[in-house]
């Protein structure tokens, strides 16, 4: 409607100024302030010299009076005329008659008004099409053809999901060669469901099957079929299987399909609400009596648990293509693929950064990239090195530092031997994942954080991991207690307390971990996954033995932990002192320490990095007092 008024305004803007110019090239209008005089009147003023002069075109006079007046008159056949104005010193122009100018010119001027009503009488019949067009077009497919001149996007560009390129592969094939399969009597699956976490690829991945095939590739929302009048979702399905039938072979592929394919008869509209109608005219598209020969239509979600049966069926998603969260190699490859346009310092490790982003997806890792590359434009420098992207890394893992929170001495250095228990347990404990670093600069809700990194991603937790994993989280209450005593111990060991008592819980109650309960799952989601509730299904004697068995295992990690920081004491304190001196510390100069030998960092100057060696910390005998917030959890596997 704005468009339309500002057109308009326009078009009247024109046509007014078209008018004022014909006006003002018509003959005679240069001549709107010249006086009509009386022939009589003006033969009496030559006779008193009141003329100062004249042009005379043929019967027509115009001139001057001696006060400036312009003045306009007729005169008759007169022939002693002229003599009595030149008697009178009046002085006499005689000009032929003018012409109006060429007939055409005369003709196109004359019907020049007509002409600009009729054009802003077609422009508004115009403008009123366009928008009854759009009304007829309210049920026409949005969806939007990619012809990829540009930014093709092929497998090479997809890392770290083989086997669900492998599944579309197959695709790709029959796409580029029918013949293939058809002579077999193979017929190509109509539709594909690809199913994963949010950020795995799944849209790259259809660009990527239409790039490797060269054929048309039309993309859609699956919230572009719905909208609030009946039945326009239902034209815009059909439209859009219209359009893939000109083109076929084509893909078509639905994103979040789930907006329009959840289960019928579980909303409030009933059968006929829109969207299960909608849906129901892309089941008998997909599958119905008419065929879609060459049509492949793509989907993707990350709620296949709210699908339709009827969507899933064989015939018209006749595949599910898994698309998890990538493994330590995937996530090494995806690295690899994002770090192609970046400058690396020589120093960066892809593997290494694959193995501390467990759980990443793909868009989370070219999320890192692209951290660490701002990260490193920040600082003014030309490549980007490790530390960069171990900078972006606990930035997306923890949160940003907070080095303006102000923490006194003592919260600092209860802080430090806070995360000195973890580290010394985590080091000495056996069938627990290697350590990577240990900081006690505040990030997110959490004061310090000791990171560890398994070798390689663990799909399976063994009974010794968990108690590993319980023993490490008790290190730092412990090394509180070994330095300032049971009495003066802080909440810092919050977080570790919650997460000791999940994985305890989870050894007695799901993983079958405790001789005196046995392999019997009491935590069934099915039966509500409730102790305290109706739902239980054990009676009260199991769950005072289950307390018991988990507090059990708890405290004898407790035990463990404060018999390896007794055994290490020195190494704690020396640990402690490094931390508040460095702030964070990498895992190999956690171990250089412990051993006692010096660490050596390089400097930054202005000349470039340089070693500088450090001599281990001699601990000072104080040990301060005072309260200190929550130090912060080690990270672990999640139960499961």
């Amino acid at each position: 409607m704005n468009n339309l008024g500002r057109n308009l305004a326009l078009w009247v803007s024109i046509i007014l100024v078209l008018l004022l110019l014909v006006n003002m090239f018509q003959p005679g209008s240069a001549q709107h302030a010249a006086q009509q005089l009386a022939y009589s009147d003006f033969v009496a003023d030559i006779d008193s010299g009141h003329v100062r002069s004249v042009v005379m075109q043929n019967h027509n006079i115009s001139g001057t009076l001696t006060d400036g007046t312009a003045f306009e008159t007729y005169a008759p056949m007169d022939p002693s005329l002229v003599s009595r104005m030149v008697g009178k010193g009046v002085e006499v122009v005689a000009k032929p008659l003018e012409q109006d100018g060429s007939p055409l010119l005369r003709y196109f001027l004359n019907s020049l008004p007509i002409i600009l009503l009729v054009a802003a009488w077609l422009f508004m019949m115009r403008q009123m099409q366009g928008a009854g067009g759009r009304a007829m077009g309210f049920g026409k497919s949005r969806a939007k053809m990619l012809t990829e001149k540009h930014g093709r996007v092929t497998f090479e560009d997809v890392a770290g999901i083989d086997e669900a390129k492998g599944e579309l592969q197959e695709i790709v094939d029959f796409l580029k060669d029918p013949q293939k399969f058809t002579r077999l009597g193979g017929k190509i699956p109509k539709g594909v469901l690809l199913v994963g976490p949010p950020g795995t690829g799944k849209t790259l991945l259809a660009r990527a099957i239409a790039g490797e095939a060269n054929v048309p590739f039309f993309t859609i929302s699956g919230s572009d079929f719905v909208e609030m009048f009946v039945g326009v979702g239902a034209s815009r399905v059909r439209d859009m299987f219209e359009q893939g039938k000109k083109s076929a072979p084509c893909i078509i592929f639905i994103d979040e399909i789930d907006a329009v394919g959840r289960h019928r008869g579980a909303g409030m509209g009933g059968g006929n609400d829109e969207r299960e109608q909608t849906l129901n005219q892309m089941l008998v598209e997909m599958d119905g009596f008419e065929s879609n020969e060459g049509v492949i239509l793509i989907a993707a979600t990350n709620r296949p648990d709210v699908l339709d049966p009827a969507l899933l069926r064989p015939g018209r998603f006749d595949r599910q293509v898994v698309v998890p969260n990538p493994d330590v190699s995937g996530r090494e490859k995806i690295l690899r693929v994002h770090m192609r346009k970046v400058p690396l310092a020589s120093d960066v490790d892809p593997r290494i950064i694959a193995r501390g982003t467990p759980g990443f997806s793909g868009a989370d890792l070219a999320n890192l990239v692209n951290e660490a590359a701002l990260s490193a434009a920040r600082l003014g420098r030309r490549t980007v090195s490790m530390r960069e992207f171990e900078d972006a890394k606990d930035k997306v893992l923890m949160g940003v530092e907070r080095r303006s929170l102000v923490m006194s001495d003592d919260e600092k250095k209860r802080t430090a031997y806070h995360e000195a228990g973890h580290a010394i347990t985590a080091v000495l404990v056996p069938e627990s994942e290697p350590i990577h670093k240990a900081t006690i600069i505040p990030r997110g809700r959490a004061l310090g954080m000791v990171m560890r990194l398994p070798e390689d991603d663990r799909l399976s937790m063994s009974k010794m991991n968990a108690v590993a994993h319980l023993v490490v989280a008790m290190g730092g209450r412990v090394a509180e207690e070994v330095v300032y005593g049971k009495d003066n111990i802080c909440n810092g060991a919050m977080g570790d307390i919650k997460m000791a008592t999940r994985v305890a819980r989870s050894m007695v109650t799901e993983w079958g971990m405790s001789d005196k309960l046995g392999m019997i799952a009491y935590a069934d989601d099915d039966q509500g996954n409730s102790f305290f509730g109706a739902a239980r299904n054990f009676s009260e004697q199991t769950a005072r033995d289950i307390d018991m068995e988990v507090k059990r295992l708890i405290d004898e990690a407790y035990v463990q932990a404060r018999n390896y920081l007794h055994d290490h004491v020195d190494e704690l304190h020396r640990l402690a002192e490094a931390l508040l001196e460095y702030e964070t510390l990498t895992g190999e100069e956690i171990r250089q320490i412990m051993r006692g030998q010096p660490i050596e960092r390089p400097e930054e100057t202005e000349d470039g990095p340089v070693n500088r060696r450090a001599s281990v910390p001699q601990v000072s005998g104080e040990a301060p007092s005072g309260p200190a917030d929550d130090a912060g959890a080690v990270p672990a596997p999640q139960p499961g």
